[in-house]
């Protein structure tokens, strides 16, 4: 027997390893404290990796494993799939980039920051090249030096007819140049896709939501398989849809929809419509429904597949739907400062007492005037509901502030427009009651939030 370091070779002659923990030397002798057979903690060459064995396959995505692997078999280099570079340009005169400061009739670029923060989550190398006016010599230029620079070249905005969208008809000019102009697909319908020789080139709505379900549908596949990567599928879940919807007939439609566990186990599916401009309707969604092209309307309660966005659904520690506060936002800052996750779902307060009911929240904020008794909310509970009084709310009218006269006098201005609410909030229950059959100018119109009144008079 003969001392030997841990993983080194054995001498000739040894066929087994005893440690030394289990030994003792007395009288010049080993003596050994358990049991020892042939081969006993001995590794035997080949028996981890043996030559001509393969030790990674063809389109793995190395991690800190794989590269660990490469090292223990003293390979320094190997062929691997580069990297995709995407050039994302911007373009339209409206268009100004963050930090800009901000004035009427112009937007702030969040196209470049997405579809950039997109490409790279992808895998691929993005390259911004910035935002670029509606002036068509300038944007050739950009679009060829994205060409020289890129695998795959983004435009956002420019795709449909109007005056100024030069993007189509620069691509245009390309070989073999534009491919298809326009799809079944909503939101998204006006995309663009072409090519200058093997090399794609796609043409992105500008409202945000299309522009980012056309990438994710259209893009991401390229971007993927330019990288070397499989398609990827994503992760689906039934559930029941929370609300009717109305849909366009002819064209596939993408609903998002914020998802709710129910007493049962099951999912609830609370439409997120806010238009193919929202950029806060994708980022706060969980998933979206795919709704057939000759639909025109899917029932409240209808069961739908959900296509889960990002990894997995988390479950929040508290779920509150109905009507949406200021208040509320500072109550569930509060809370996730505490640890705790918190989903809000805005859907009124009518829309909040039917979640309840329904086993689909936590908390339902209301704030229902009752009409007949000239009591809030008790009236509307029943049984399954209990009351916790929360905060008072002042309820009032806006204005701008050169404006001075009191309510009865505006509403007999026959050139002043009102701004509304959406039906099924509680202000607008105490506004209709206010109102009784009048109907001034601007009563159709009904943002679903109370910012959006105050910018609508702001800017009106």
């Amino acid at each position: 027997a003969t001392p030997i370091a841990t993983g080194g070779m054995l001498p000739r002659g040894a066929d087994a390893v005893m440690p030394v923990e289990f030994t003792d030397v007395e009288a010049g002798e080993l003596i050994l404290r358990r049991a020892c057979v042939p081969g006993a903690a001995v590794s035997f060459a080949g028996t981890d990796i043996g030559s001509g064995e393969t030790v990674l396959f063809r389109g793995t995505r190395l991690s800190s494993r794989d590269t660990g692997v490469l090292a223990a078999i003293g390979r320094e280099r190997l062929k691997v799939v580069r990297r995709p570079v995407v050039a994302i340009l911007s373009t339209g005169d409206e268009i100004i980039q963050p930090g800009e400061a901000m004035r009427p009739g112009l937007v702030y670029d969040s196209n470049g920051r997405i579809l950039a923060d997109a490409v790279a989550e992808l895998g691929g190398v993005p390259r911004f090249l910035g935002v670029f006016r509606d002036d068509e010599a300038a944007l050739r230029q950009a679009l060829q030096q994205a060409l020289d620079e890129a695998d795959l070249v983004l435009l956002s905005g420019g795709t449909s007819k109007g005056e100024g969208d030069l993007n189509g008809r620069v691509v245009g000019e390309l070989e073999p140049g534009i491919v298809v102009h326009g799809v079944a697909l909503k939101p998204g319908k006006p995309i663009c896709l072409a090519a200058s020789g093997s090399r794609p080139v796609v043409i992105l709505p500008g409202f945000p939501t299309s522009a980012v379900f056309t990438f994710h549908e259209f893009v991401a596949p390229v971007v993927r398989e330019l990288g070397g990567l499989g398609r990827e599928e994503r992760q689906t879940r039934s559930a029941r849809l929370a609300r009717k919807t109305v849909t366009e007939r002819g064209r596939l439609e993408y609903l998002l929809v914020g998802l709710t566990e129910r007493e049962d186990g099951s999912l609830a599916a609370y439409p997120m419509g806010k238009g193919s401009g929202s950029v806060t309707a994708f980022s706060r969604a969980d998933g979206f429904v795919r709704i057939p092209r000759n639909t025109e309307i899917v029932e409240e309660d209808t069961e739908v597949e959900v296509s889960l966005i990002g990894r997995g659904l988390a479950v929040a520690d508290l779920v509150v739907v109905g009507s949406h506060c200021v208040g509320l936002d500072v109550i569930a800052g509060a809370l996730s400062r505490e640890g705790y996750s918190v989903k809000v779902l805005a859907v009124g307060s009518q829309g909040g007492l039917a979640a309840a009911r329904r086993g689909e929240c936590d908390v339902a904020p209301i704030h229902l005037l009752d009409p007949e008794t000239d009591v809030y909310n008790e009236p509307f509970l029943d049984a399954s509901l209990r009351l916790l009084p929360g905060y008072g709310r002042l309820q009032g009218v806006v204005t701008r502030p050169d404006e001075t006269r009191e309510i009865e006098e505006l509403l007999d201005d026959p050139a002043l427009r009102m701004v509304n609410r959406n039906r099924g909030s509680g202000t607008r229950i105490l506004i209709d009651g206010l109102l009784g059959e009048r109907r001034p100018p601007g009563y159709p119109s009904e943002p679903r939030s109370h910012f959006a009144v105050a910018a609508a008079v702001v800017q009106e």
